[in-house]
């Protein structure tokens, strides 16, 4: 039993500006099913994609803090020339360049219109093939714990394993890959970014919750009500949600 990502929540005070920004930043699609603003490779919607990992940009009231975000994208490019043409594109389409004290370092890393933190890549071997999102990146305290408790949820396959960076991919080997960077930062409440989960057809979803837990999640309340998703956080405090099968 494994769970699916199904997409990257991003928190917005307007879905619909921010929505339109990654659209264009990925050459995807922005669709409006209802309140949110879901965003997939052109085309027709199909939800959950089979290859990428969406993103929904859902209203909140409050805006981004000072806080670096705990999870971020990771933006692949195929050239220098290319990762040059892709920081112009974002930046005339809103992005803003950010000093994370990153100092000299190969790639850029930029904020979307509403401050959340990503990185455009140069270009890597690894990424060559996972389409325009190379990696969804999560900070955290310990690399290996959180590769073995994720990738334990969702069924990838280890790519590398350190003290300090693990990685995960679907073993299909296609799509972004699931990246855990070590970082001293402390964490600063609910992120503005985070997974959503689906199980498989046929899968019950109370049942892998509680495969979730013995893995050592924890039940995590955010004023989420009576709603038919449930809100779990790993075992550093990173919320996500296990949906209902549609």
């Amino acid at each position: 039993m494994a769970l699916r990502p199904a997409h990257v929540i991003i928190k917005a005070l307007d879905p619909a500006a921010v929505g339109r920004f990654w659209a264009q930043a990925l050459g995807w699609t922005a669709h409006r099913p209802g309140v949110t603003t879901y965003v997939a490779p052109p085309g027709e919607l199909v939800w959950p994609d089979p290859v990428a990992v969406g993103l929904d940009l859902v209203p909140v009231p409050e805006g981004k803090g000072p806080a670096k975000n705990r999870m971020h994208l990771d933006l692949a490019s195929a050239s220098p020339a290319h990762q040059a043409e892709l920081v112009a594109r974002l930046l005339a389409l809103g992005a803003t360049p950010v000093d994370l004290g990153q100092g000299e370092v190969p790639w850029t890393v930029l904020a979307d219109p509403e401050g959340n933190e990503f990185c455009v890549l140069e270009p890597r071997e690894v990424y060559r093939d996972t389409g325009a999102v190379a990696a969804i990146v999560v900070d955290c305290a310990d690399p290996r714990e959180m590769v073995r408790f994720w990738g334990g949820a969702i069924g990838w396959t280890v790519h590398e394993v350190a003290d300090d960076r693990a990685a995960l991919r679907s073993p299909a080997g296609t799509g972004p890959c699931l990246e855990f960077l070590r970082s001293t930062d402390a964490r600063t409440g609910p992120g503005r970014l985070h997974l959503d989960l689906l199980p498989h057809p046929g899968d019950d979803p109370e049942t892998e919750v509680a495969r979730l837990r013995a893995l050592g999640a924890t039940d995590l309340d955010v004023g989420q009500g009576d709603v038919p998703w449930t809100v779990l956080a790993d075992p550093e405090g990173n919320e996500f949600c296990v949906l209902a099968p549609h």
